[in-house]
């Protein structure tokens, strides 16, 4: 595994385990069982996902050590606030069977709590309960924003991205500030990234998988992701990353996919109620 380092100096792989929801699958522990022998050690979960309880189960079943593994987790919508946060934070550690998380986000933007939310996040990071606090779907007007009151820079802003929807304006953003890129849905959605046929000649040229030519181009980009599989090799696949590079004119046929095409739609967009 490679890492990269976060602004705080915690170091953070650079491709993780995305979250697998208990209700998809019948054999949860075994997914990620897989995923742990395959080389996984950052997981990614939410409040919101619904197997943080489940997630803590495998966990403690099958005995892995606390210091060898990377939790995230996310406050969601309705825990926003300030007492809400610390409490839904609380119920998280319940859930996952841990005393601290390595990496704690807003799920997503929202208006009214905004700043009470950051800084109860604030309070759990100056208390040693979690690592490293930040983002996930905070673009450069929300980020803007928070930083007029944040006394801690985010470490990790969790974002959409994947060769169809670059999100190159917020990611040189994020560059700028020193806060460190992480793609969700990295290798798009539906399928139509790993059929595209650039991204299919490159996997014939280079003799890998769709899924690895977009995973390594993202990690010469210097973003984090977390693509989640419940095919064992597609797992393995997918962290077998550091041995070999794209060249630079072959990153460039993949940036050239960009069309501007998200999953989910504009982070206000999906919550119009909280529009900023």
């Amino acid at each position: 595994m490679k890492y990269f380092t976060l602004n705080n100096g915690l170091e953070i792989p650079a491709v993780g385990f995305g979250s697998v929801l208990e209700s998809d699958v019948a054999n949860f522990e075994e997914v990620y069982e897989n995923a742990w022998s395959a080389g996984y050690r950052l997981f990614d979960t939410a409040a919101s996902y619904g197997n943080q309880i489940a997630l803590g189960k495998w966990l403690k079943n099958y005995d892995h050590p606390r210091k060898e593994y990377f939790l995230t987790g996310k406050v969601a919508q309705s825990e926003q606030g300030y007492g809400k946060t610390l409490s839904a934070f609380q119920k998280t550690l319940t859930e996952l069977q841990t005393d601290y998380l390595d990496l704690y986000l807003i799920h997503w933007p929202k208006e009214k709590p905004f700043f009470e939310t950051w800084k109860a996040l604030e309070h759990l990071y100056d208390e040693g309960m979690v690592r490293a606090i930040g983002l996930s779907n905070f673009e450069a007007n929300h980020l803007d924003r928070l930083l007029t009151k944040a006394k801690i820079m985010p470490a990790v802003d969790q974002l959409e991205t994947h060769p169809y929807f670059s999100n190159h304006i917020t990611h040189d953003y994020l560059e700028k500030l020193g806060i460190q890129h992480q793609a969700w849905s990295p290798l798009g959605h539906g399928g139509q990234e790993l059929t595209d046929p650039v991204i299919k000649n490159l996997a014939e040229k280079y003799d890998k998988s769709t899924g690895q030519i977009i995973l390594r181009w993202l990690y010469q980009k210097g973003v984090a992701t977390i693509p989640k599989s419940t095919n064992t090799n597609r797992q393995k696949q997918n962290i077998n990353l550091f041995d070999w590079a794209l060249t630079a004119r072959d990153e460039q046929l993949i940036d050239l996919l960009q069309r501007g095409e998200r999953v989910m739609g504009a982070p206000d967009e999906n919550y119009s109620a909280d529009r900023w």
